[in-house]
């Protein structure tokens, strides 16, 4: 089925999802119609790139729980694919990033004040949907906003003086994936009808995997040859982004691992990593040493984490998909 795969789903939710993914791509196109020939040009070139829709998913995974048929789901569908939409074009001039989802970056294409203010446009068509669907949807959208902007934030400037890193890592993961995540599945639930608790439930299930997702992206940003992820392995690398992988080499070097293997590692990572040949290197060297296991290992505890949340819930065909869900987006880096 299209979007994010789950395996082993229940026939009859696997269909009804597929019939409600297909309504979310066509409110997406409608979403960002304009009589702006350049806006309507830049606007769809990620969405046409193609992407797993996780966020949608999730919205429709969350609603099961109750009625999915409901209107206002696939507006909400909508609006964290459109928000998750613009963060990438913006993401992609922060970092410098040459390709996304196996094609050149916007700003490769039409350079970066065009690729930031597509993004803005996206958000703002984003929070025309949302208005719609009542002020509590307002209220979710603009502190979830502030989140990805306090993440990125973040993750620019860099832990304080006396800030573990390890710790300030994981709450910029909370913060640019985790926050989005979690407010898709918030979402679901409360459109879908369902109550207090299973609504909390599904955000906090959605915080846990999203902190899973992004750590399973640092696993892929090294060990993919890119050809699969859409982007250059090692990207981050080379904007001096710390990932968990590069995190936990220079944990185990602070406390005291003096070995060849990890000062190679550290140089390597230490060097100017504009050129190709140095940036390979880096990446070679992380394939081969065990933090990418430990990174991956980590993913799977956040998963199993959202997968112990959704206890609270009664079991059931959705529930199942839901925990399938979460460990179908940390074995895409295995």
């Amino acid at each position: 089925m299209a979007g994010a795969p789950i395996p082993d789903i229940d026939e009859a939710l696997a269909n009804e999802l597929q019939v409600r993914l297909e309504k979310v791509e066509e409110r997406l196109r409608r979403s960002v119609h304009t009589a702006d020939s350049l806006a309507q040009w830049t606007s769809t070139y990620l969405m046409d790139a193609g992407g797993k829709r996780v966020r949608p998913m999730l919205v429709l995974l969350a609603a099961s729980l109750g009625e999915v048929s409901r209107p206002e789901v696939i507006d909400a569908a909508v609006v964290v694919e459109l928000t998750h939409l613009a963060t990438l074009y913006h993401d992609d001039v922060m970092d410098s990033a040459p390709t996304r989802r196996g094609a050149p970056s916007a700003h490769e294409v039409w350079g970066n004040s065009v690729a930031i203010l597509t993004g803005d446009f996206l958000f703002a068509r984003a929070s025309s949907i949302t208005s719609s669907l009542g002020p509590e949807a307002v209220r979710i959208h603009a502190s979830t906003f502030e989140r990805l902007c306090l993440g990125q934030l973040h993750e620019t400037v860099g832990p304080e003086e006396n800030e573990d890193p390890y710790q300030h890592y994981i709450s910029v993961l909370a913060d640019k994936t985790g926050s989005l995540i979690a407010a898709s599945a918030r979402y679901g639930a409360m459109f879908g009808g369902c109550d207090a608790q299973t609504t909390h439930v599904m955000e906090e299930y959605g915080e846990k995997i999203g902190i899973a997702f992004q750590l399973a992206d640092d696993v892929i940003d090294i060990r993919s040859d890119g050809s699969k992820s859409g982007k250059t392995p090692g990207t981050d690398l080379r904007e001096g982004v710390p990932t968990m992988p590069s995190l936990l080499v220079r944990k185990r070097y602070a406390e005291g691992d003096t070995s060849e293997a990890t000062k190679a590692i550290i140089a390597a990572l230490d060097a100017d990593l504009s050129g190709d040949e140095a940036l390979a290197h880096a990446v070679a060297l992380l394939r081969e040493d065990e933090v990418l296991k430990q990174t991956e290992e980590l993913a799977r505890e956040y998963a199993a984490g959202a997968v112990q949340a959704l206890q609270k819930i009664p079991a059931g065909p959705v529930r199942s998909a839901l925990e399938s869900f979460a460990w179908a987006l940390v074995d895409r880096a295995s």
